[in-house]
């Protein structure tokens, strides 16, 4: 794919993993210009593209995937040559208390998307999706790209659709496309509500630790640079009109990642051993919840020579390492403060 000098569009840019892809972007490719575009919803956090402000190839956009119209006048005022969609409403929980936003955002905002990919010649349009489309799998074996798409949540089934959509345009109008499928992330800038970051700050906080079921809901855990790194190969070297699988063979069990947390945060802080874990409590389980995923990515590895860096027991506890650090960025998430950084970047200008 294109090297120096292109001109990128990163969709859902201050969310986690976008935000973690938008650093990586500006680090690896000097050269590019950065359009990081994100609708600032609850989870996108201008905190985590600081320090980016100032690099003049760099270029946010507060906007709406489903705003054709923003849409269409960022397309005609930049000569982007790749997107990379990682926009979407993403949490199982709130797509069960309502599919509607999530139908709406994951595969109407993909059609505007994609439209304008088509009519302005994209070069190439890289869709970012989710394990959670294969469904659950049983105790042996792995998802492959061939495995059938059978989505157990509202979430999943529209992010289902989204990737359909994708390979549709692929095959009808002959658009240049890619989809990533990655396992579950962690690492910085992760919003709280999700699995490793609410166990870290319930931790440090004292409050009870959640455990759906009997936590032996197993993932496949992958660093978000990981990540970020895999979605750049299929970026460059992967085939058009093709699915990659991402993973890193690092398969969990929901209350061991737990169990790991409530040690690292007890020996990081000083608390009494045991004292975190102790405040592991079982929940009723969720309606739907897969009980196992895990990705064979051979494919991507093969055809790219993408190879995953982080080491599991490092990068978990650099990654509390982060939070412990970084208390001030999570805290202004709880109080809702976080949503004024926006305007402080760009009230002066």
């Amino acid at each position: 794919m294109a090297g120096t000098g292109e001109s990128i569009l990163v969709t859902g840019a201050a969310g986690f993993i976008g935000s973690n892809h938008v650093q990586y972007l500006c680090e690896s490719r000097p050269d590019a210009r950065i359009v990081a575009l994100d609708a600032l919803t609850y989870a996108g956090n201008m905190e985590n593209l600081a320090g980016l402000e100032e690099n003049n190839r760099f270029r946010f956009v507060k906007a709406d995937i489903r705003n054709a119209d923003a849409l269409t006048a960022l397309f005609e005022e930049e000569s982007f040559s790749l997107v990379v969609h990682f926009a979407a409403e993403s949490h199982v929980d709130r797509s069960i208390m309502g599919p509607e936003v999530f139908v709406d955002v994951n595969v109407r905002g993909t059609l505007v998307l994609l439209e304008l990919a088509r009519k302005h010649k994209i070069a190439r349009f890289c869709q970012i999706g989710t394990d959670e489309v294969y469904g659950s799998l049983g105790p042996e074996g792995r998802f492959t790209e061939q495995s059938p798409i059978q989505p157990n949540s509202p979430y999943s089934a529209s992010k289902a659709a989204a990737d359909h959509l994708v390979r549709a345009y692929h095959h009808t109008f002959g658009l240049d496309t890619v989809i990533t499928r990655c396992s579950n992330n962690y690492g910085p800038y992760q919003f709280p509500e999700k699995l490793i970051p609410l166990m870290i700050l319930n931790c440090v906080e004292g409050k009870p630790l959640p455990v759906y079921g009997d936590g032996k809901n197993v993932r496949d855990w992958i660093h978000v640079r990981d990540h970020c790194t895999a979605v750049d190969a299929a970026c460059r070297k992967g085939r058009a009109g093709e699915v990659y699988n991402i993973g890193s063979d690092n398969e969990w069990a929901n209350i061991d990642i737990v169990k790991r947390i409530a040690s690292l945060v007890e020996s990081k802080t000083g608390k009494p051993r045991g004292a975190c874990e102790a405040l592991i409590s079982y929940v009723t389980d969720r309606p739907g919840h897969d009980r196992r995923y895990a990705m064979d990515s051979l494919k991507l590895r093969h055809e790219t020579g993408w190879m995953p860096a982080y080491d599991f027991d490092r990068g978990l506890a650099d990654t509390v390492d982060w939070y412990l650090v970084n208390e001030s960025w999570w805290r202004r998430i709880i109080s809702g403060e976080y949503r004024d950084y926006y305007d402080k970047w760009y009230g002066d200008r």
